[in-house]
């Protein structure tokens, strides 16, 4: 399926678990320290901020998060097994979409160097605004 076909929707607590299994089944942007995502922090993002999910099929496949209060674009993470249809780019059109409703100007976001993450973003008409303390590169995207 594509992302036409599937549907972007606000995330549930009833997703947490495809949610986590995506976010540690990635071959890029591997958390180093998985217990360093909190579930009270998961839990704020999915009842306060922006948290959806591509639903392909009554399956979720993606999923993006945003900070409505600061413009962050916190996580974009496809299932490897449904990497390149398109979920990515319609989770982070859809978030973005969400952040100027809210008044933001611009988002950002941080990401590894020479990753595939680096390249999609490149691509889709990010900033590279230089590296943070950790080395990733930074990202702005005016809205």
């Amino acid at each position: 399926m594509t992302a036409l076909s599937c549907h972007i929707r606000k995330a549930t607590p009833a997703d947490q678990p495809r949610i986590h299994a995506i976010r540690m089944g990635v071959s890029e942007n591997v958390l180093s320290d998985p217990s360093r995502v909190t579930d009270q922090e998961i839990a704020w993002y999915r009842e306060q901020a922006v948290f959806l999910v591509a639903d392909d099929g009554g399956e979720v496949v993606a999923f993006s998060c945003a900070n409505h209060q600061t413009g962050l674009v916190w996580a974009l993470f496809v299932d490897p097994a449904h990497e390149g249809r398109g979920h990515g780019r319609a989770l982070l059109d859809a978030a973005l979409e969400r952040l100027k409703a809210v008044g933001h100007a611009q988002a950002h976001l941080s990401t590894g160097a020479g990753t595939r993450a680096e390249r999609f973003y490149r691509r889709h008409g990010w900033r590279d605004m230089g590296r943070d303390l950790d080395g990733q590169i930074v990202f702005v995207r005016a809205l």
